[in-house]
This record gives C-alpha cells, structure tokens and sequence, in this order.
C-alpha cells in the first residue's frame, strides 16, 4: 500500500502518538533529555516540550498517511540534538562524523507489517539530505526472536534499516547495533 510520508505537523505526529503519547508518555523526548528529566515528565510535561518543538518551527521528524489518516512516525534530526545519546554507553559515537540520527518510529497496529517502517526510512534518510545531512545512523533492535512486543521496538528493527541500504558500522550490545547510510549526491 502506497502511503503519503510528509514532514510531520503537530497534529499529524499527535494522532499517531495517541492519548498515551507513544511508549508510556514519551511523546519521543526520549533521545532528546537527560535521563532525570525525562523521567520527571513522562506523560504531559514531554508532551508540552514535543509541542514547544513545533511551534518554534522544528520538523523533528515526518508522518505516513494512509489517505487522510495519520499511519506512523519516524523522528529524524542531526545527532547533536538528542543529548542522551552521548551518555548512552552502548550508542555513543562511533567517530567524529557528523550524523544525523533516526530516534524512534511508532507505526499505528493496523498498518504494521506492511512495509511502512522501510518507507519511513527511505523517507526520513530523503529529508535528511534535502537538510545537508550525509550520512544518517540508527540504532535498531537486532533479534531473533520471531515475536517481539512492538513497544519494546520503538528504534525500530534491523531488518528494516537493511532493507532500506543501512550497513553496521558498530555493535556493543547483541541486540543493537548501529547502522548508517551514507546519503548520494544529487
């Protein structure tokens, strides 16, 4: 099925959010604070900071529709701007490169398994360059595991990056790896 991927708007990115804003009040500010403070204000204080986003003119990220209906998420930035990356032991920087990072997806459950995680990929590394980026990481989940609760995959699976031209440049944890594609020149 053929979805529309856009750069996200705010009401787009809160319709696929849900009431509960994503993985239990996260509203995707996960990458984005400090570990105190993102714990101090899961639920409607991230929401407010998502939005304060979005109203200073940031697109953190894009929106699949299906139609007029909002269908998933991918967030997209440069690596500077998710601050918990660089204290996360197992994902700090392979090199000095600058990179821009995929931080999260959130694929509503009707339209899983249908390819849209690939799309949101191939979309998000085709924003990233229209922004100067040239090269965009991500930081999977790599199991062999046939299920795997979806909420446990918000980085996404492997599968998918490789899918969509990602390599693994690094891996120090069995689970995730870092993957990156270097984007073309146009």
């Amino acid at each position: 099925m053929p979805f529309d991927i856009r750069p996200a708007d705010w009401e787009g990115f809160a319709s696929v959010m849900g009431e509960k804003g994503g993985c239990g009040g996260c509203w995707c500010m996960l990458w984005r604070l400090p570990k105190k403070q993102m714990d101090a204000q899961m639920g409607a204080a991230n929401r407010a900071a998502m939005k304060a986003l979005f109203d200073g003119g940031a697109v953190p990220g894009l929106v699949a529709y299906d139609g007029d209906t909002p269908a998933g998420w991918i967030q997209i930035a440069p690596r500077s701007d998710f601050v918990r990356l660089e204290t996360a032991r197992v994902l700090k920087p392979v090199d000095a490169v600058p990179v821009w990072s995929i931080a999260c997806f959130l694929v509503a459950k009707p339209y899983r398994r249908q390819g849209l995680s690939v799309a949101l990929l191939e979309a998000a590394c085709a924003f990233a360059q229209s922004r100067g980026a040239e090269i965009v990481e991500g930081y999977p989940i790599d199991t062999d595991k046939d299920k795997y609760p979806p909420v446990y995959a918000w980085t996404g699976f492997a599968g998918a990056f490789r899918e969509a031209g990602f390599e693994e440049v690094a891996r120090r944890s069995p689970t995730r790896p870092i993957l990156r594609k270097v984007l073309t020149a146009s």
